[in-house]
C-alpha cells in the first residue's frame, strides 16, 4: 500500500507496515484451545482483511461458527521507541497475542483498536501475532447491524461477518508520540479547534506541539502550543476574507470540498519526537427552525441509503479504489450525501467522502434484543465510533437507533424510551457540533431531525400525505406512515426539520425469473417503467416543502434486495446522467444522454 492508502487518514506517518495478506486460520467452535501455544492443525489459509464467509478470503464458509483463530509471522526489529499494532475492525470480541504474550483484548465489531507491543517483541525481528475471535452468530444482544442470525439470509438481513474485516497494520513511534488528534471547525468565528493528546511516556521536560495548516500552497497558520499533562487544546483563528466569494474558497461543501492540509509536530526539550500529516475543513452543519443549514445557508439533502456491502467481500471493500468509486457513483447519480445504513464505515471511505465532497450520516449498527447488556455494548462501541470519526468533515449527522430495532416497545416500556434518550444525550455530549437522531423512521422522542420511513410507492399518495397545509394535525395526529406513530407521547413535533429518510425501494432486475428470490418494496419490469416511477417519486420529494431532504432506498442491490439504482457490481441500471437528472428533478436533453455530457456525467 502507498501512503495514500494509510488506514488512518487523519493521522498519517510515513513509516508503517501492512499486515494484510495470508494468515493461518482455523475454526474453534467447541472452544478447544485457550492459548496460542495450544492451537494445532491450522486448517485454512485466509486472506486478511476479508472475513472467512467471503469469496475473497479464500474460504467462503457461510455456516455457523462461534470462534476462530488467526496467526501470521512478520519481520520487524524493535526500535528505540515503541511499536504499536493496529486493527481496523474485528467482529466481534477478540484477544491478541504477540510472541505468546497477550497484548490486548477488544469487544465491538465495527471500531478500531491498538496495542503497544514493544515489550513482547523478539530482538531478532521475527514476530508472531495470534488472534482469537469469538462471534456467536445467535447473539442478538450485540450490535450486529444487517448480519443475519439465520443460516440463509432472509428479509432485509445479509450474510454474517466473522473476525478480521479491516486492515491490520503496525507502526513504530517514539517513546512519546501523538496518540490522538481532534479537529473542530468553528464556522461562526472562522476558527479551527485543534486538540492534541500525547501518548506513551509523558515527560516532565518542556513539551510543545507545532501546528501548520495550509489552503493549497498558502500557509494559514504556524502556531506553537505548550503541552500540559499530555494535552494541548487551542483554537486557531483563520483570516476571514469578509466577502462571500473569498469565504467560499475556504469552506467545505459537496459542491466545493475544500480541505485544509495540516502538519503536527511534537517536540520534547526542543527535539522532534513525532510528526504527522492530517487535514481538516471549515464547515458547519446545523439546524435553523425547520431547515438544515450548511455553512449558514439552507441546504436540501439528497441522500441515498448505502448498505456498504460487496457480493465478493461483504462489509470489506475489495480495494481502496472500490471505496473511492462508491463515493464517485453517489455523486454521479445526483446525490449530495449517503446514509450509511447499520454500518460504521471504513475510515478510508470517509477519507474519499471528505476529499471528493459527499455528506455522510453515520449510524450505529443495531442489536435486536433489549437488555442492559445490549445497551452497555452499544454505548461502548458507539462512543468509540464517535471518537474515531469525529474529525471527518463529511460526517454531518449521528444516528443512534433505526426503526426501534433493539428497543421494540418504545410506546409501552419506559426503559426502552430511556435508552433512546440516553444515547441521544450521550451523543450530543460527545459531539455538540452535529445534529443527532435518537430513533430514525418513527416513534421519535429526543431528536434534532425527524426522520420518516415510508415505502408507499404511489407518487400521488405520497403527495397527498405530505403536501399538507397543517402537518402537525394531519400527519402527526391522524396518519401513520409505516403503520407507526411518528412521535412518542410527550415528544410532540417541535418544528424540527423533517427528512424522508427511507422511501422508494424499487426493484428492477430484467433478468429475474418467477422463481427469483430477490425483492423490493415495489417492482418495475422495463427500463421505461422503472425510470418513470423513479422520476415521479423524486419529483414529489424534491418539491414537497415539508421535507428538508430525502434518502432514497437504495444505492446498490445487496444480496436478495434488488432495489438498488446500481447492480451489486456497481454497474448502473440506467445511464448515470439519466439517474442524476431524475434525482435532482431537472430535465436532461436527449443529446446529453447520447454524448454522456449531462449533469453528473
Amino acid at each position: 500500500m502507498s501512503q495514500f492508502e494509510y488506514p488512518r487518514p487523519q493521522l498519517v506517518r510515513d513509516q508503517w507496515m501492512n499486515l494484510n495478506g495470508k494468515w493461518r486460520f482455523r475454526y474453534d467452535d467447541e472452544g478447544q484451545f485457550k492459548l496460542p501455544g495450544q492451537v494445532s492443525g491450522w486448517t485454512h489459509e485466509i486472506n486478511v482483511p476479508f472475513a472467512p464467509e467471503t469469496e475473497l478470503s479464500g474460504i467462503g464458509d457461510t455456516g455457523f461458527h462461534r470462534a476462530c483463530w488467526y496467526q501470521r509471522e512478520f519481520e520487524l526489529k524493535p526500535s528505540a521507541g515503541r511499536t504499536v499494532l493496529h486493527f481496523g475492525a474485528v467482529d466481534y470480541a477478540c484477544r491478541v497475542w504477540v510472541n505468546g504474550h497477550q497484548v490486548t483484548e477488544h469487544a465491538g465489531g465495527h471500531t478500531s483498536f491498538s496495542a503497544d507491543i514493544t515489550m513482547a517483541m523478539h530482538a531478532d525481528g521475527r514476530q508472531v501475532v495470534t488472534v482469537y475471535v469469538e462471534d456467536d452468530p445467535f447473539d442478538l444482544e450485540k450490535p450486529r447491524g444487517k448480519q443475519d442470525w439465520l443460516l440463509e439470509p432472509h428479509s432485509i438481513w445479509y450474510p454474517r461477518t466473522t473476525g478480521i474485516w479491516q486492515t491490520v497494520w503496525v507502526e513504530q513511534v517514539s517513546n512519546t508520540y501523538i496518540g490522538t488528534l481532534k479537529w473542530t471547525p468553528i464556522f461562526e468565528t472562522f476558527e479551527i479547534g485543534c486538540e492534541v493528546f500525547a501518548a506513551g511516556d509523558i515527560p516532565t521536560e518542556d513539551m510543545f506541539v507545532e501546528v501548520k495548516i495550509w489552503h493549497g500552497r498558502q500557509l494559514l497558520a504556524d502556531d506553537n502550543y505548550k503541552v500540559v499533562s499530555g494535552e494541548a487544546n487551542r483554537k486557531i483563528a483563520l483570516s476571514d476574507p469578509g466577502i462571500d466569494d473569498s469565504r467560499n474558497e475556504l469552506l467545505w461543501s459537496p459542491e466545493r470540498p475544500t480541505l485544509l492540509d495540516a502538519e503536527v509536530t511534537l517536540r520534547v526539550d526542543g527535539q522532534v519526537v513525532d510528526k504527522v500529516r492530517s487535514y481538516t475543513a471549515l464547515r458547519a452543519f446545523a439546524i435553523n427552525r425547520d431547515r438544515l443549514m450548511l455553512n449558514g445557508r439552507p441546504y436540501q439533502l439528497r441522500l441515498v441509503l448505502d448498505q456498504g456491502y460487496w457480493p465478493e467481500s461483504f462489509l470489506t471493500a475489495p480495494s481502496d479504489q472500490h471505496l473511492k468509486r462508491d463515493v464517485e457513483l453517489a455523486k454521479l447519480m445526483g446525490f449530495n450525501g449517503v446514509r450509511k445504513h447499520q454500518k460504521i464505515e471504513d475510515p478510508r471511505y470517509l477519507y474519499w467522502a471528505d476529499r471528493l465532497g459527499l455528506l455522510v450520516w453515520e449510524e450505529m449498527p443495531s442489536a435486536y434484543r433489549f437488555s442492559p447488556k445490549a445497551i452497555t455494548r452499544m454505548v461502548r462501541e458507539w462512543t468509540e465510533a464517535i471518537h474515531r470519526d469525529y474529525s471527518h468533515p463529511c460526517i454531518v449527522v449521528w444516528v443512534a437507533f433505526n426503526e426501534s430495532w433493539g428497543v421494540p416497545n418504545l410506546t409501552l416500556t419506559q426503559a426502552h424510551r430511556n435508552a433512546v434518550e440516553a444515547l441521544y444525550h450521550l451523543t450530543r455530549t460527545l459531539d455538540a457540533t452535529r445534529p443527532v437522531i435518537g430513533n430514525d423512521g418513527w416513534e421519535a422522542s429526543a431528536t434534532d431531525i425527524l426522520g420518516i420511513h415510508d415505502y408507499d410507492c404511489n407518487p400521488e399518495k405520497l403527495c397527498e400525505r405530505y403536501a399538507v397545509s397543517d402537518p402537525v394535525r394531519t400527519l402527526f395526529d391522524q396518519r401513520r406512515p409505516g403503520g407507526r406513530i411518528l412521535t412518542l407521547d410527550g415528544f410532540p413535533h417541535r418544528g424540527q426539520p423533517i427528512v424522508l429518510t427511507e422511501f422508494g425501494g424499487i426493484a428492477f432486475d430484467p433478468n429475474a425469473t418467477p422463481d427469483d428470490k430477490t425483492w423490493g418494496y415495489t417492482r418495475a419490469h422495463t427500463d421505461e417503467s422503472y425510470l418513470s416511477l423513479y422520476r415521479r417519486l423524486l419529483e414529489v420529494v424534491n418539491t414537497t416543502f415539508m421535507f428538508s431532504g430525502f434518502c432514497y432506498t437504495q444505492f446498490a442491490d445487496t444480496f436478495q434486495e434488488a432495489n438498488g439504482l446500481l447492480n451489486a457490481d456497481r454497474t448502473p441500471k440506467l445511464p448515470l446522467e439519466v439517474i442524476s437528472a431524475a434525482t435532482r428533478n431537472v430535465s436532461l436533453e436527449k443529446k446529453d444522454v447520447e454524448e454522456g455530457t449531462g449533469p453528473g456525467a
